[in-house]
């Protein structure tokens, strides 16, 4: 359900705006987006695991609010990350 350390660094390194960056919206969004599709999959067998939904829902959420933040300052940031990760907004 959580990402392993190896594929959160290739994470992070592949939407880090510059070297060392662990902090900006868009990493930040592509981990929840990572975390969401883990647990997206788990629900396919777990299907009353309710605990689980109620933090998926927390994560939806705050990747939601990241999202609104990153299109209010930075409309082409918004729009490159959307696409790269692929979400429908």
């Amino acid at each position: 359900m959580s990402i392993t350390p190896e594929r959160k660094a290739e994470v992070i390194h592949a939407h880090a705006r510059s070297e060392g960056d662990t902090g900006s919206a868009e990493v930040q969004v592509a981990i929840l987006s990572e975390r969401i599709s883990n647990l997206t999959e788990h629900f396919k067998t777990h299907k009353k695991d309710n605990h689980s939904r109620r933090g998926l829902l927390k994560l939806v959420s705050q990747r939601r609010r990241l999202l609104d933040h990153l299109k209010i300052s930075d409309v082409s940031r918004y729009q490159s990350l959307i696409e790269v990760l692929g979400l429908r907004r």
